[in-house]
């Protein structure tokens, strides 16, 4: 948190929605703009995981994120503090009564590594996936988020947040 308000930390899933639908780069270009100009001000990162995320779509996202966004938007997700809170988030998600297929799809994928740097961050953490006590099939982001006490919202509160307007 800056004295300006939170920082944001971008779940995958807000740039792919935002570029596949509402947000497309033909339609909204000033969604892009925020992006970066919220990065520049210090209140808008992501993850090296997320970048690796991104970058397997091979398409007109991930040229932008590889050759817009500067390299220190995404931030190192494997430092000893992250690490230090993942290893509980994960022991956590093992312990649940998810299937066996979405315990290993959240240990390999982005999601358990960026919930961990919000934590060690004190990140905000931005995502379009919703709570789900009955969920089985999937490990949710706000799940984990709401047990160790990490914030999130989704990408309209981060907009509104930052007095984002498209003009």
């Amino acid at each position: 948190m800056t004295e300006a308000g939170p920082i944001y930390l971008l779940d995958a899933n807000v740039l792919i929605a935002a570029h596949r639908s509402y947000y497309a780069f033909d339609l909204c270009p000033g969604f892009w703009r925020a992006v970066q100009t919220g990065h520049a001000a210090g209140r808008i990162f992501s993850t090296h995981r997320v970048f690796t995320e991104l970058q397997r779509g091979g398409d007109v996202l991930a040229d932008w994120v590889g050759r817009v966004l500067p390299a220190d938007f995404f931030l190192d997700d494997s430092a000893g503090g992250v690490i230090a809170a993942y290893a509980p988030m994960m022991q956590w998600v093992q312990s649940r009564d998810y299937h066996i297929a979405a315990k290993n799809k959240f240990a390999s994928d982005a999601d358990g590594w960026l919930v961990a740097m919000a934590k060690h961050g004190g990140y905000m953490l931005v995502t379009h996936e919703s709570r789900s006590d009955d969920a089985k099939a999937r490990v949710p982001v706000p799940n984990v988020c709401d047990h160790f006490g990490v914030s999130y919202c989704n990408t309209f509160e981060m907009l509104r947040a930052l007095s984002c307007q498209f003009r």
